[in-house]
């Protein structure tokens, strides 16, 4: 715990059999209460090797996406009374080491949303980011600053972490169960006034790593600009969308939340 908050992480998991385990090890336990995997229909051994680790597992029974994911990870959480809630990929390409840090700006109070940023530091290259992705990133990043009002450093790591009230406020049911899922909620925090603050965190690109190619980057960078075009013209009072909208979709709302999982724990 952090400050008496229960900080719980998440895993949303795809083909992640050769990279859970390092990734389960660098937790530091001392701060994090639980961990639990949602996997979507994973071919490989991901759910046995998280069973074997001790790890609480919800499985998608088909692929539903990276989105989708986060849902079920996010309303799990919830239910599992979790104050602080860290997205952590198991893919190894965040450094779970960061976790206290993130953690700790949720729960001071000061921030509502923390991410860890690829970017601050300089060394994103060094670190294996392809240069496509890398200007991609940056300018994604201004466009969204510009459009949507903020100073982030980037919109795009998939580490962040949330207090239980931006989850139980934010209308994810409306959001992508793609990848631009992840867009759309940070988009969603600055428009409904969530503190967001950053920590420097430190960029892997190997092998077994996920990462989308490049005609799915260029389909996220599509959608990621049509999210903060939207932002912009609901804000400007020439757009109603659902996922801006406080009335919209959210987790809390049991009726919208139909399992399509089954569940299972070592």
């Amino acid at each position: 715990m952090l400050s008496g908050k229960k900080v719980l992480v998440v895993m949303p998991a795809y083909n992640a059999a050769q990279t859970l385990e390092r990734t389960f090890q660098d937790i530091p336990f001392d701060v994090v209460d639980e961990v639990l995997l949602v996997d979507d229909a994973s071919h490989d051994e991901t759910v046995a090797v998280a069973r074997r680790l001790g790890i609480r597992c919800f499985l998608h029974e088909r692929n539903m996406g990276y989105g989708r994911n986060q849902k079920t990870c996010y309303t799990e959480a919830l239910k599992l009374g979790a104050d602080i809630v860290v997205m952590v990929h198991p893919d190894y390409q965040y450094s779970p080491k960061i976790i206290p840090a993130l953690a700790g700006l949720v729960a001071s109070g000061e921030y509502d949303v923390a991410i860890g940023s690829r970017i601050l530091g300089g060394q994103t290259r060094q670190g294996g980011m392809p240069a496509y992705k890398y200007i991609f990133n940056r300018c994604l990043t201004l466009c969204q600053n510009l459009l949507l009002g903020a100073k982030l450093s980037e919109y795009h790591t998939g580490f962040r972490a949330f207090s239980r009230q931006v989850l139980e406020t934010l209308p994810l049911w409306e959001n992508s169960d793609d990848f631009v899922f992840d867009n759309e909620m940070l988009a969603q925090a600055i428009y409904f006034g969530f503190r967001i603050g950053e920590v420097s965190c430190p960029t892997r690109y190997f092998e077994e790593a996920s990462s989308i190619n490049f005609p799915r980057s260029v389909k996220y960078g599509l959608g990621v600009m049509l999210t903060s075009i939207k932002f912009f013209l609901q804000k400007h009072g020439r757009l109603h969308c659902r996922i801006f909208s406080p009335n919209g979709r959210g987790l809390i709302a049991r009726d919208y939340y139909t399992p399509t999982h089954s569940t299972a724990s070592s």
